[in-house]
């Protein structure tokens, strides 16, 4: 078990499968930092074409904050101790920002299932970080995503069973599924653009 861990993503929503690939990561490190990517997605836009998801607020309805609630919350209902993780920004796309925010000296956790993925590990690389790739997938072997939940909530159907409980009670207590249907409707007008 190495002293400190890295995992990072978008997170917008955590769902179990982020869960899953935090708490793998966090079996492997005492203490894993969690890098949430496109704080802002202004100040910290795409900088990639592999990157399509990191530009337009309909794929980014979640502020940091709304994000770092839903993930301290879930981990604490999942049972990991407040002191064994911190979570931070990750400036995926402003590489040498990353390690003003992040241990140099940690092991890098991934999973790689999108040729961005690849490119993220490559950039991982370049920072001369230690890297370690839970598992590889296919895009179809993905499972649930951010994305097919987000519509799930737009469409009025059920998608609480895809993410930690507390994350369904934060989403409904603060008015983010009202946000997100919003932004997905705006979207699907003709004509209107973000």
């Amino acid at each position: 078990m190495v002293e400190n861990g890295v995992i990072f993503g978008r997170y917008q929503i955590f769902h179990l499968k982020h869960m899953e690939g935090v708490l793998a990561a966090k079996m492997r490190c005492k203490k894993l930092y969690i890098g949430i990517t496109h704080s802002d997605i202004v100040a910290f836009a795409a900088t990639s074409p592999l990157d399509k998801n990191g530009t337009v607020k309909r794929d980014n309805p979640l502020t940091y904050f709304e994000r770092f609630e839903m993930i301290q919350g879930a981990l604490r209902d999942f049972g990991v101790k407040r002191k064994e993780f911190e979570i931070i920004p990750f400036p995926i796309s402003q590489p040498d920002l990353i390690l003003q925010y992040a241990p140099k000296d940690a092991t890098y956790y991934m999973s790689i299932c999108t040729e961005w993925d690849e490119e993220k590990y490559r950039i991982l690389g370049e920072l001369g970080v230690n890297r370690e790739v839970l598992w590889r997938r296919n895009p179809e072997e993905m499972g649930v995503t951010g994305k097919i939940i987000r519509e799930l909530i737009t469409e009025q159907k059920e998608w609480q069973q895809h993410v930690p409980r507390t994350v369904a009670d934060y989403i409904v207590t603060h008015g983010l599924d009202r946000r997100i249907r919003d932004l997905n409707l705006m979207y699907r007008i003709p004509g209107k653009k973000e």
